[in-house]
């Protein structure tokens, strides 16, 4: 690589903290993924098995084995652990996070209805087994609309209870959460987050080229981004050091 000829922003390397991308895998197999990995996997801190695939994926063992040798972080989606709620059936998933070396669980409650005095003792209940904790904030139904300062209070509550990091729903689609119905994002909404919680402790999804190249500019370089398409690796680094059109005069 030959991007040390040029003057770029300041990007952050394994393991890090802040500047993180996080991954959406919803069906890449084995093989793909190693491909994938094999020349991208320093781009790549985290790796989310949406949905409920990981309950029906026939080589998870392997898929976990493969990112964790490229050192990437893994965890199953919320709709997953959803699942496991509604069925009062946590204690198996606790024991399939560990069966599995899965590093965190997402606690969130984008399809069923969980209070936020709920997701605390959810926070509890996995906090000390070896499982980091993230929490989501924002509904995947476009039709329920949280102002502000709800968002607010709900991620500062959240990692004051011990949340690593707090995930702002975005959905694969961009179509809830941080977004409008019809794709559209809820700029004020971001505006009004980022000026009172610290960016570094968040996990903005954003699926789309256009939604990441705004955070990209808005927040910075480094800019914690989740959804990602495993695809869409190599284009995102670009963005982040002002290698595209819309990301060029970035500087920090």
């Amino acid at each position: 690589m030959f991007i040390n000829r040029l003057e770029v922003p300041y990007r952050t390397k394994k393991p890090r903290k802040k500047g993180l991308t996080s991954i959406m895998d919803v069906g890449l197999s084995t093989r793909e993924l190693e491909m994938i990995l094999n020349d991208y996997s320093d781009y790549v801190d985290i790796a989310k098995l949406g949905v409920g695939i990981a309950a029906v994926s026939p080589n998870l063992e392997e898929k976990i084995s493969l990112y964790h040798k490229f050192d990437i972080k893994v965890y199953f989606g919320g709709t997953l652990f959803e699942k496991f709620h509604f069925q009062n059936r946590l204690t198996n998933l606790k024991d399939i996070l560990l069966k599995y070396e899965i590093d965190f669980v997402e606690i969130s409650n984008g399809t069923i209805d969980l209070s936020l005095s709920e997701r605390k003792d959810l926070i509890s209940f996995f906090t000390g087994s070896d499982i980091d904790v993230l929490c989501e904030v924002g509904s995947k139904d476009k039709q329920k609309t949280m102002p502000p300062s709800e968002w607010i209070n709900e991620i500062e509550i959240l990692l004051k209870e011990g949340a690593k990091y707090v995930i702002t729903e975005g959905r694969n689609s961009g179509t809830a959460g941080l977004f409008g119905p019809n794709g559209e994002l809820r700029t004020d909404l971001i505006d009004d987050i980022i000026h009172t919680i610290d960016p570094a402790n968040l996990i903005l999804e954003a699926p789309t080229g256009d939604s990441q190249m705004f955070l990209i500019n808005l927040i910075g370089s480094n800019v914690n981004l989740g959804n990602v398409n495993p695809h869409d690796i190599l284009l995102l680094e670009a963005e982040r050091v002002g290698l595209r059109s819309e990301t060029f005069k970035i500087n920090s």
